[in-house]
């Protein structure tokens, strides 16, 4: 369990982050999801492998099948938000929540990914602090029909407040998902099926939860187009309701 000091901390970064999801949600204009991407940029992921994550999920939004995805039904339109995860006080926003009204607003989104350059982080992964960071910033979006959480990442949480621990107010009714990252060609079978059984059992939650899993980072952008894909499915036909 989360000792006090861990429990502190994450309601610090809990309360900032929420607060800093406020413009948008300000607004209280409808959308249809609210999509939150935390990418893991912890000590095992190297400079190389940043960017395929940060240009991967890039070239995944605007994959011509994801787009349409995306920009279809706009006048209701999804809410995107991308933050990196590293250590227990290391998560950062690096894309603020944007309504995706359009393919320019898409593009313009897509460049703020390809635009990022990588800050100094701790090396160590705390997938439960990461599940806190997306709950806080999904905590905002009320006014979306959906709220999802991606959580990308290549290995076990080793710091922080284990996943299973994290419960809180504002992942009821959030899907948290997963885009389980292997190690790429020659790795074991049975390590990359501890990796996404461990993320299957321990992460992922909320209705409709699922694990994806890349071969490797090399792997990233075409399991990501394969995940958004199934995210989004039914999203774009237009839908006068929201789901109960």
């Amino acid at each position: 369990m989360a000792g006090l000091a861990e429990v502190a901390m994450l309601r610090a970064i809990f309360i900032a982050l929420a607060l800093a999801a406020l413009p948008l949600a300000g607004a209280a204009a409808p959308c249809r999801q609210a999509l939150a991407l935390g990418l893991d940029v912890s000590g095992s992921v190297d400079e190389a492998e940043y960017r395929m994550q940060l240009d991967g999920l890039a070239a995944a939004l605007t994959h011509p099948e994801v787009a349409r995805a995306l920009v279809e039904g706009a006048g209701v339109p999804v809410h995107l938000l991308v933050y990196e995860w590293s250590g227990p006080r290391d998560q950062r926003i690096v894309a603020e929540w944007t309504a995706i009204t359009d393919a320019a607003a898409l593009a313009r989104f897509a460049d703020t990914l390809r635009a990022t350059r990588r800050v100094p982080a701790a090396p160590s992964t705390a997938l439960g602090t990461a599940l806190a960071t997306g709950a806080s910033l999904l905590a905002g979006q009320s006014a979306c029909w959906t709220r999802t959480l991606d959580i990308s990442g290549d290995g076990l949480s080793n710091a922080g407040p284990r996943p299973q621990d994290i419960d809180l107010p504002a992942l009821d009714g959030v899907t948290v998902n997963a885009l389980v990252i292997g190690t790429g060609e020659g790795q074991r079978q049975a390590s990359a099926g501890y990796l996404l059984g461990y993320f299957e059992t321990n992460v992922i939650r909320g209705p409709g939860a699922f694990a994806e899993q890349a071969e490797g980072f090399a792997d990233y952008e075409r399991a990501m187009v394969r995940k958004l894909l199934r995210e989004l499915e039914g999203l774009v036909i237009g839908r006068a309701e929201p789901a109960q």
